[in-house]
């Protein structure tokens, strides 16, 4: 839901009330660059194994609808903008090293979903990347590298993908990336086609195959279709993610167009 008021001020309130609320706490060397998170509860934790440990099947673009939950656009913020440039330039120095895919997977990145052929952006994640951004956001170390295929075969490095806890505030979100400049994004109201599970998801079956009612572009989204088709269904799926495409020209970096 979108938390601001008419006059484009902030209004306190949490996405979901599944947690506390989770004090955050700073680096003094690196604060725009490394947030931590203080007292994430059992569930938030046992969400955000799901959430890094399977990653997402992108859409062919982010646009609010039944399956998809984005955070609003803030009004822009003294700050918000060099801290987003300054993000940027530290995810790029950082990231450049993977230009490689072999390097990227010796670092422990691994190819999400590698059964399904044709994807437009592949998805390398990092297990360890993804369960530390449960309690801290370090631009350096994304919970998943994108990489784009060219026409001779080879994979392009565009840009990382960052996570976040699902039950994260729009205040906390904001300050790992300014709501002014991104939008996060959660996978909701799923239904996973029968006998699929988060781990044959992570190899790319059980999204829904040919069967238009089931995945993330099924045509179910309510539990009562999904249980009369046998599926199991997912109210939310993994916790809030952002793509920043940092090798992409200036207009694209904050796109997510797959």
């Amino acid at each position: 839901a979108d938390l601001t008021n008419r006059t484009g001020r902030r209004l306190p309130g949490r996405i979901t009330s599944m947690e506390p609320d989770m004090p955050m706490t700073f680096t003094t060397a690196a604060a725009p660059l490394c947030i931590c998170v203080a007292g994430a509860g059992p569930a938030a934790a046992q969400a955000s194994g799901h959430d890094h440990q399977a990653m997402e099947m992108m859409a062919d673009s982010v646009v609010p609808g039944k399956h998809l939950r984005l955070t609003p656009t803030w009004p822009e913020q003294p700050g918000d903008q060099a801290r987003a440039d300054s993000l940027v330039g530290a995810a790029r120095a950082a990231l450049a090293r993977y230009e490689d895919v072999t390097t990227a997977e010796q670092a422990g990145y691994r190819m999400f979903a590698p059964k399904v052929r044709g994807q437009k952006v592949y998805h390398y994640s990092n297990r360890r990347n993804g369960l530390a951004a449960r309690r801290t956001f370090d631009v350096t170390a994304p919970s998943a590298l994108l990489y784009k295929p060219q026409r001779d075969g080879t994979l392009r490095l565009i840009g990382a993908m960052y996570t976040a806890p699902p039950d994260l505030s729009l205040e906390e979100l904001d300050q790992r990336i300014p709501l002014s400049i991104a939008q996060w994004h959660q996978h909701t109201s799923i239904c996973l086609p029968p006998g699929a599970t988060l781990a044959s998801m992570r190899e790319g079956a059980g999204m829904g195959g040919r069967d238009p009612r089931f995945g993330p572009r099924g045509s179910i989204s309510t539990e009562q279709a999904c249980d009369a088709a046998g599926g199991t269904f997912k109210p939310r799926m993994f916790g809030w993610m952002v793509h920043v495409n940092v090798f992409e020209a200036p207009e694209q970096v904050w796109e997510h167009r797959h």
